[in-house]
């Protein structure tokens, strides 16, 4: 499987190939603070299968051995890297592919930091497009 991304601008663009070792949604609260959203979606691949192939990201410690990269233009997150919890990984923010849908998420991580109202997040009304519109 060969899978493109990048940024919301096109600045920053990234190729993975093969499958990925896992596809989560991920609740911890540096995720959402680093995205502002309540959860992220990632798709880890191991380092030899992602390259960067234009554009260059920036990286910033969000916490100890966390480094998140995004887009010095747009500021969209792009892909995480952690040597001492995820060694030879790096995790792509999956949203971020120019195919999503190719990589659905197969859990839910760091639950215990859950935003108690996504336990729930289903069951809310749901509209194709804004309500009224």
């Amino acid at each position: 499987m060969s899978l493109s991304g990048g940024c919301h601008c096109g600045a920053v663009r990234y190729e993975v190939e093969g499958d990925p070792i896992h596809v989560a949604l991920c609740h911890c609260s540096d995720c959402r603070k680093s995205s502002g959203a309540p959860m992220v979606a990632w798709a880890a691949f191991t380092e030899e299968n992602f390259r960067v192939t234009q554009g260059e990201a920036v990286t910033h410690n969000s916490s100890g051995a966390s480094m998140r990269s995004f887009c010095a233009r747009c500021g969209s997150g792009l892909w995480f890297r952690n040597g001492e919890v995820l060694p030879g990984l790096v995790d792509i923010q999956s949203a971020t592919l120019d195919n999503p849908e190719a990589l659905p998420p197969g859990a839910q991580i760091q639950t215990a930091e859950r935003i108690s109202w996504m336990a729930t997040a289903h069951s809310l009304p749901a509209f194709e497009r804004f309500p009224g519109m």
